[in-house]
């Protein structure tokens, strides 16, 4: 895939599904063609604790799911890593890899995502493809700092590449998350932990369709 042809598709993108490589100690095979049945547009696999050739057969399954039901792929802040996992991009944090470097290890034609917490870091988003927008606190990510609906607005106004709004957001927030303007969201847990994970992407997804 070119990397026109995955920017078309993240523009278009409303569902991001975050997960590690092995959620619940099981294959993932069975959650990810769930998630992605029921919606989910993009799944990143952040697995911090991976050596790299753990971290590489990891992405086997990602890789496939992703391939076979026409979604993006995404690694984690392991930009040495994109080629060999066949990631269609990379997402870095605040503290993670530059994202001038990490464009450099990746190339033009792979997406690069970043993320944001404050108001000041939605003035310093250059060379991104896409954002991920801290809205609430998440137990996933203890260490994020989380922006709230106010940043959410502030995100609609300013950004100019798709955006994502993560941390905290389930279903019995995302329409708030959608009103705030939020075009897309990002979960872990709300289609991770659900019982029925392909129902759960379903309705968060027919709740973001409702709001375009």
């Amino acid at each position: 895939m070119d990397g026109s042809t995955r920017r078309d598709r993240l523009a278009r993108s409303r569902l991001y599904l975050v997960v590690e490589a092995r959620p619940h100690g099981q294959n993932p095979r069975p959650l990810l063609d769930a998630a992605l049945r029921g919606g989910v547009d993009v799944v990143q696999l952040r697995d911090k604790d991976l050596e790299d050739d753990a971290l590489i057969a990891a992405a086997g399954p990602f890789r496939a799911a992703c391939r076979e039901h026409r979604a993006l792929f995404v690694l984690n802040d392991r930009p040495d890593l994109v080629e060999a996992c066949g990631a269609d991009g990379l997402h870095v944090g605040r503290s993670d890899t530059p994202v001038a470097q990490a464009r450099s290890l990746i190339g033009a034609d792979r997406l690069l995502g970043l993320s944001v917490s404050t108001l000041g870091e939605l003035d310093d988003v250059g060379g991104a493809d896409y954002v991920g927008v801290t809205a609430f606190t998440t137990p996933t990510k203890e260490d994020a700092v989380a922006g709230g609906l106010e940043l959410l607005g502030a995100a609609a106004a300013s950004l100019t590449v798709p955006w994502f709004a993560i941390g905290g957001i389930d279903l019995s927030n995302v329409a708030e998350v959608a009103g705030a303007g939020a075009p897309g969201i990002a979960v872990v847990r709300a289609i991770r932990d659900a019982e029925d994970p392909e129902a759960a992407a379903r309705t968060l997804r027919a709740v973001l369709d409702r709001q375009e």
